[in-house]
């Protein structure tokens, strides 16, 4: 009678222990597929106040400053598009400054008026940081009674030693451990004339593992919209 009951008993308890387990780690398998993907965000943007609402941004050279020449050569193309489709006449700065690295105010001024802008839209990455996000192991014991327990009576018990032992391989989760890379960019727009700035924004981006052409893509949607917003062009 008590070998029937207590096979009973602890089936009951790997019917219950084992599925909540799962479940347990399954919502920690989610919570880092939720973090693994965000989309770019704008943190931030400010106007000058004179320049709010006047549409006054008609042409524009693009420059990126990036030490990559690709995606330099990427980001200005796809920006210039996607001004120009907004009525805007933009012009890439790699045409008139084709040289990768620093350049002089002589050289960028000097591109601006062979490009004839009457602005210029620079972008350039401000920051980059990490994120490492923790989720602890779990560990759910042998479940605590009702059990067979000392011999003789009813009590507290594991259902043997062998129970006791084996359970703690069933019922472990392991911790896990992510991080997330996050890049701060800074954009702004200045008055040729006066090299002033009249428009900016922060934004951060979370490149994971994805292409950098739909990334791009991305903020400069975010940037164009955001200036149409303030009443830019």
């Amino acid at each position: 009678m008590r070998s029937l009951l207590h096979e009973a008993l602890l089936e009951i308890r790997r019917v219950i222990v084992r599925p909540t387990v799962a479940a347990l780690a399954l919502g920690a398998m989610l919570a880092v597929s939720g973090c693994a993907t965000q989309p770019t965000t704008l943190d931030a943007r400010w106007v000058a106040p004179q320049a709010a609402g006047q549409r006054a941004v008609r042409s524009v050279l693009v420059v990126s400053s990036v030490r990559d020449a690709t995606i330099r050569r990427m980001f200005e193309d796809r920006m210039v598009a996607a001004l120009t489709a907004s009525g805007v006449q933009a012009a890439a700065s790699y045409r008139f400054v084709p040289d990768d690295g620093p350049v002089s105010e002589a050289q960028l001024r000097r591109a601006v008026a062979d490009a004839g802008a009457g602005h210029a839209l620079v972008s350039r990455i401000a920051n980059v940081s990490t994120e490492v996000n923790v989720i602890p192991g779990m560990v759910v014991g042998p479940a605590w009674g009702p059990g067979l327990g000392w011999p003789g009576g009813w009590g507290p018990g594991w259902g043997g030693f062998a129970g006791y032992h084996n359970a703690m391989w069933a019922t472990t989760v392991p911790p896990r451990v992510t991080s997330t890379q996050y890049v701060h960019a800074d954009t702004r727009v200045f008055a040729a004339a006066t090299a002033a700035v009249v428009w900016s924004a922060a934004t951060t981006i979370v490149p994971g593992r994805d292409p950098i052409a739909p990334l791009v893509d991305q903020f400069v949607e975010l940037i164009v919209a955001a200036m149409k917003r303030d009443g830019m062009f």
